[in-house]
């Protein structure tokens, strides 16, 4: 891993500096390329039809697969008017298999009220690996994992939550497993599970609620590892009054964070929205941009991937991405890495960009990275463009 800055800029045509790029050395990419929408954005937004849009799209995914690694993924954030086109377009590019979610953001939970119709209030990510069997996404993350999920303290101040020990998938029975179908002890009045005898305990076998035959999940040999993680009460089942057995799950377990596998649906409280963008691009550099993407939804990106990943955003707009990455290295102590590449498009006239005194696009993509490396540190340079 480089010891260089957190964030590097590229000024330039993305493909051009994409082709000056070594195969297979970014982790995850993650761009936000124009909708095609026809709105009076800083930046063009409007192409001759789908046909035009698809053709511009289809030799920068495959210039960004290039040089994405074998076990990387790239996140694409998009809206209703492109999102079947880019959909087919990254089946092509990235291959069917290898498609891992579309996502829907509730970025603007209010709902757009101009014009007619239904008051949007999504967009879409779609992910793709480069090449799902070998790729390293991690789609879960640890903020999901709430305190009420686990409503159960025990004597030493853990929180945790009951588990049936038994395995509820009725796939899973004395026939298809019979090495975990077997007799334990368990005494329920002072909750303790062994796999033999002693005083008090009275033999639990596991059986389904309606009193057929299941198989425990876990072995023997694990039930003697880990007895003060389970816990036996009574319960009422079909058949009557039964004891059963119990996994304690702890908000806490040993080895590392608890983490929560990511719903499809991302909500605006838990990545932000387009409101709370602007405002925190309008507190470091002012209110340049209509529509950028929160750091929030960037971040629980970068989180399903290692912490010293290499990032890239070749439609880095107002910059998101790379002030993402800072925030998570200053958060976690990652080692993260981003190069950011916008080209000089000029920005349109009478834009909030423009008021504000910036000639391109690229100027505040640029002027961004630094107010990020100032305040949230990190580091910033720029990527020298072999012409």
């Amino acid at each position: 891993m480089s010891s260089g800055p957190c964030n590097t800029f590229a000024e330039g045509d993305n493909l051009e500096v994409l082709a000056g790029l070594p195969a297979a050395s970014y982790d995850l990419v993650y761009i936000d390329p124009p909708y095609n929408t026809g709105s009076a954005f800083a930046y063009r937004d409007s192409f001759a039809g789908h046909q035009a849009w698809t053709d511009m799209m289809r030799p920068r995914l495959e210039a960004g697969r290039r040089v994405l690694a074998d076990t990387g993924a790239i996140f694409v954030s998009i809206d209703d008017h492109e999102v079947a086109h880019l959909r087919l377009l990254l089946d092509e590019v990235y291959g069917e298999p290898n498609f891992l979610a579309q996502v829907v953001v509730n970025l603007n939970p209010k709902g757009r009220q101009l014009g007619s119709g239904f008051a949007t209030s999504h967009e879409y990510v779609l992910v793709y690996a480069k090449d799902a069997r070998q790729c390293v996404l991690d789609a879960s993350s640890t903020d999901l994992v709430l305190e009420g999920d686990f409503p159960l303290v025990a004597e030493d101040g853990r929180r945790y939550r009951r588990l049936p020990l038994r395995n509820t998938n009725k796939k899973f029975n004395p026939l298809t497993a019979p090495t975990l179908h077997f007799a334990i002890w368990g005494d329920p009045e002072t909750g303790e599970v062994r796999t033999s005898p002693f005083d008090g305990a009275g033999e639990i076998k596991p059986v389904f609620g309606d009193g057929s035959p299941a198989v425990w999940r876990w072995s023997r040999p694990r039930i003697d590892e880990r007895p003060g993680d389970l816990v036996c009460r009574r319960v009422r089942g079909a058949t009557g009054d039964r004891v059963d057995v119990f996994q304690r799950d702890w908000r806490h377990p040993t080895g590392g964070a608890r983490r929560k596998k990511l719903r499809t649906i991302w909500l605006a409280e838990e990545v932000g929205s387009t409101d709370t963008a602007v405002a925190e691009l309008k507190e470091i550099l002012g209110h340049v941009f209509e529509s950028p993407k929160p750091t929030g939804l960037v971040r629980r990106i970068l989180d399903t991937m290692p912490d010293d990943a290499r990032v890239l955003d070749y439609f880095a707009g107002s910059g998101t991405t790379g002030h993402a990455v800072a925030l998570a290295n200053a958060a976690d102590g990652g080692r993260r890495t981003c190069l950011s590449i916008n080209q000089p498009e000029p920005v349109r006239p009478g834009s909030n960009a423009d008021l504000a005194g910036f000639r391109t696009v690229a100027d505040v993509t640029r002027a961004r990275l630094r107010a990020v490396a100032e305040r949230v540190g990190g580091g910033y340079a720029e990527h020298s463009v072999v012409e």
